[in-house]
């Protein structure tokens, strides 16, 4: 167990005994400061959420999210702000070099994201390096898979691997509701343990994988160069794939309630694989099951933030807005000036820097970081990548990137 994960426990134990023992001496307690309070509804909604009350946790939640917004989450608001909020993508990960020591002492991926002590120092990571606006759960797309009866395995250096694929109606009678509590408490434990480190200086955010994304991942039964597998059942026999992804939304839709009450203040849904659909088939196969995840999440949660990625997605921007988003991240290949252009005024952006300008020179990041700031406009703009960072990118252009956002001012 991490040193840090101990001694916050330690003191929540305390505290608990100590409030316990000063209800039952009938001692009255000291009023509360006003920096105690975002903390004291955050650890009420902890609470409720292992007691299983879901109205409890949203009235917590909002409390505490309420009393002082990360500025993540402002910018996402399109508040005015004195600078963009920055974080990257997979920026808890393979280019740190404390986080190689530690995979070569934990080999397999799934120990490392399922693992709470070891999913929050991954996490951590880069907020103690760098200090982003957003320190995002370390963990997987697939996580909640063998909690719908979708067991798959990572082989170290491969994708992911699911030994019994779904492509027959029975299949899908297989995939199950989703208790996420059970399945997956580390999860929540994880993203207690980094509100409770990082506080409101830093939004932490949930992420979970798009139906689409992950029924190409069920019907394959691995990563793929051209899903052949996936379209043929899409053209063929429509209606399992619909059923399919039916209940996958169903399921992510409460998984990501479920991260949101357990501390997360904003969610990204990462659709890694409808890029390759033409616009024809993502209106059909993708964004009704984007609609339906976001209906899920706003009905119990409608202040939180959800921010949408599709890898290759430029032509999609205005129908990744349509399902009702709070902010589109965009890649590269569109000028920002043109998604702004492109998306709702009330629609916020995250993006574009293209990763591979990290390996530059510190002028060059510079100046693709102003650009990129200066197209964006005054408000509702996160920086980030436009993809994840790369493996070998250095950690001192890593640096001068969260760096040269961090001292930028409006």
């Amino acid at each position: 167990m991490s040193a840090f994960v101990s001694v916050a426990g330690a003191r929540r134990n305390a505290a608990l005994v100590e409030r316990t023992r000063e209800r039952k001496c009938g001692r009255e307690r000291e009023p509360e400061r006003e920096h105690e309070r975002p903390r004291r509804a955050l650890r009420t909604a902890h609470n409720a959420v292992a007691a299983g009350s879901a109205t409890g946790v949203r009235m917590a939640a909002a409390g505490a999210a309420e009393e002082h917004a990360p500025l993540l989450v402002r910018a996402a608001r399109h508040e005015e702000i004195e600078r963009p909020p920055v974080w990257m993508m997979r920026q808890a990960g393979r280019y740190m070099k404390v986080y190689q020591d530690l995979a070569r002492k934990h080999t397999s991926f799934r120990e490392r994201s399922e693992n709470t002590d070891l999913s929050t120092e991954i996490s951590l990571q880069p907020w103690r390096a760098f200090k982003p606006d957003g320190v995002i759960l370390f963990s997987d797309i697939l996580t909640p898979l063998p909690g719908m009866g979708i067991d798959f395995e990572i082989p170290e250096d491969k994708g992911p691997i699911i030994e019994k694929p779904i492509r027959t109606m029975d299949d899908v009678a297989r995939v199950h509701e989703l208790d996420a509590i059970k399945s997956t408490p580390f999860v929540r434990e994880t993203l207690q343990n980094l509100r409770s480190e990082v506080g409101d200086e830093a939004a932490v955010l949930g992420f979970i994988g798009a139906p689409y994304t992950l029924a190409t991942y069920c019907v394959e039964g691995r990563s793929s160069s051209n899903y052949l597998v996936t379209k043929k059942l899409m053209y063929t026999q429509p209606e399992i794939m619909h059923a399919l992804l039916t209940k996958i939304a169903e399921n992510i839709g409460a998984y990501a309630c479920y991260q949101i009450e357990s501390g997360a203040q904003a969610v990204q849904m990462f659709d890694s694989w409808a890029g390759v659909l033409s616009p024809v088939d993502f209106d059909v196969f993708a964004l009704p099951y984007h609609k339906m995840v976001v209906d899920i999440i706003k009905k119990r949660h409608p202040s939180v933030p959800l921010i949408v990625y599709i890898s290759q997605g430029a032509s999609l921007i205005e129908r990744m807005a349509s399902a009702g988003f709070d902010v589109v991240s965009v890649d590269w290949t569109v000028d920002m000036a043109d998604a702004r252009a492109r998306l709702p005024r009330s629609t916020a952006v995250q993006g574009n820097i293209d990763p591979a300008v990290l390996y530059g020179s510190h002028e060059t990041i510079t100046q693709r970081v102003l650009d990129t700031i200066q197209k964006a406009g005054r408000t509702g703009h996160i920086m980030n990548l436009g993809h994840g960072v790369m493996p070998t990118t250095p950690e001192e252009n890593v640096a001068h990137y969260f760096q040269t956002v961090r001292n930028f001012r409006y």
